[in-house]
């Protein structure tokens, strides 16, 4: 049997599944409304760490083309501000990666092409998937935008919210100088936000992406407002003057006759994200089956960098069933739910958790902090777990867990309470 299978969107859902297919033997088409040479000049499509677990599909996918020992970070140095700071740091075991999109997507739709697949730019709209839908055995839908967001019905019980929880500004930088060792910061500002930031390879080399997640009401919720493009300056004197009021350790290390937007005003983004969780399918009126996978299916807020990471994982199991399967009905699925569930599910929980109870100063999520910074074998599972979210919140899911969890994993040896450098130039 031939299978066929359709594909709207070009994200990485989309791409690694349509990688895995044609590795597989499986024929996939991708639709997509960019060119290939449309990305350079495009706004900042988001800013993306994938984890090492994202990594090694891809090196599974033969689409590596950034090595992780040469392109990658290796932890995470964590702030907490208040009057008494907290500073702490953590290993991964294997570095993790982020590479601008508008660089990484592009290269991932010419591996697929010049392998032979079929890549299609051309707009697709509701009124097209059921006629699309007919010429596949399973068609595939990666994009949430306009009305295919609203083809599958949102899941109260995981979707919590009916809006935002951040106002968020996210931008490309100049100008900031290393830490030790090339890694994450994560920065926690109680009452007016976090922010996130990632050494990223774009256009002109290694830069700094700033996740910057601001409480509405807040203190910093201006930075989701004020425009760039009205004026670089006056843009740039409200960063400089909120980073150093709420992330100094940030604000310290910038250089601020460089500091700007690396590659110019189209290196921001200003919005926000509703993380919602839908259907994982619809049954057309045929009978044909289309699937929600990555943002459509599950999108979660950026402030743990999971929604990549598990667009790529749920890929993964999706193809791997369609290469089992030669029959896409209830029964198949059902087995993509059930295999890709918890870890979407983990994603959604541990990261809805996480900006409801920092916001909140939940007394055992501050208890938990505590622990984590004293001891150096938590800080290190804390953060190579940001491979597996179902496992985090299998730590995070009730106050219990989380102290039965520090007392399993903080048993060994501690090393020391600062990062090893041995990295620092790699």
């Amino acid at each position: 049997m031939t299978k066929k299978v359709g594909i709207v969107g070009a994200g990485t859902a989309g791409l690694h599944l349509a990688l895995y297919l044609q590795k597989h033997g499986v024929e996939a088409t991708i639709f997509t409304d960019r060119q290939i040479d449309e990305y350079k000049g495009m706004r900042l499509l988001n800013t993306v760490a994938h984890h090492s677990v994202t990594v090694r599909r891809e090196v599974e996918l033969g689409v590596d083309h950034w090595p992780s020992n040469e392109y990658g970070y290796f932890g995470h140095y964590y702030y907490i501000g208040g009057p008494q700071p907290l500073t702490f740091y953590g290993d991964l075991e294997e570095p993790s990666r982020a590479v601008d999109y508008r660089i990484y997507q592009p290269k991932l739709m010419e591996d697929f092409v010049n392998r032979g697949g079929d890549l299609r730019v051309t707009e697709i709209r509701h009124d097209d998937v059921a006629t699309l839908a007919q010429k596949f055995d399973v068609l595939v839908v990666c994009t949430g935008k306009g009305p295919f967001g609203q083809m599958f019905k949102h899941q109260p019980a995981h979707s919590p919210f009916g809006q935002p929880q951040r106002a968020l500004c996210v931008g490309l930088f100049k100008g900031i100088g290393p830490t030790p060792t090339r890694a994450v910061t994560m920065y926690f500002s109680p009452g007016a936000g976090e922010m996130i930031e990632i050494p990223t390879w774009s256009f002109g080399g290694l830069v700094n992406a700033l996740v910057i997640e601001n409480h509405f009401g807040g203190d910093l919720e201006v930075l989701s407002k004020i425009k760039y493009d009205e004026n670089p300056r006056a843009f740039l004197d409200q960063l400089l003057e909120k980073l150093r009021k709420h992330y100094p350790t940030c604000a310290e290390r910038i250089d601020e006759k460089e500091f700007d937007l690396a590659n110019g005003p189209l290196d921001i983004l200003q919005g926000g994200v509703t993380p919602t969780v839908r259907n994982s399918h619809v049954r057309l009126d045929d009978g044909k089956l289309v699937v929600a996978l990555g943002d459509v299916h599950a999108v979660v807020d950026p402030v743990l960098g999971q929604g990549a990471n598990m667009a790529s994982y749920a890929a993964f199991i999706l193809g791997e069933e369609i290469v089992k399967h030669e029959v896409f009905d209830d029964r198949f699925i059902e087995h993509v739910d059930l295999r890709r569930q918890d870890r979407v599910l983990g994603a959604t929980r541990w990261t809805n958790y996480m900006m409801q109870n920092l916001q909140a100063g939940t007394p055992s999520l501050l208890e938990y902090i505590g622990e984590v910074s004293q001891k150096r074998p938590l800080a290190d599972r804390f953060t190579d777990n940001f491979n597996y979210p179902e496992r985090q919140w299998d730590c995070f899911a009730s106050p219990e867990r989380m102290r039965a969890w520090c007392a399993q994993n903080g048993a060994a040896p501690l090393r020391g309470s600062q990062p090893q450098l041995v990295r620092a130039n790699a």
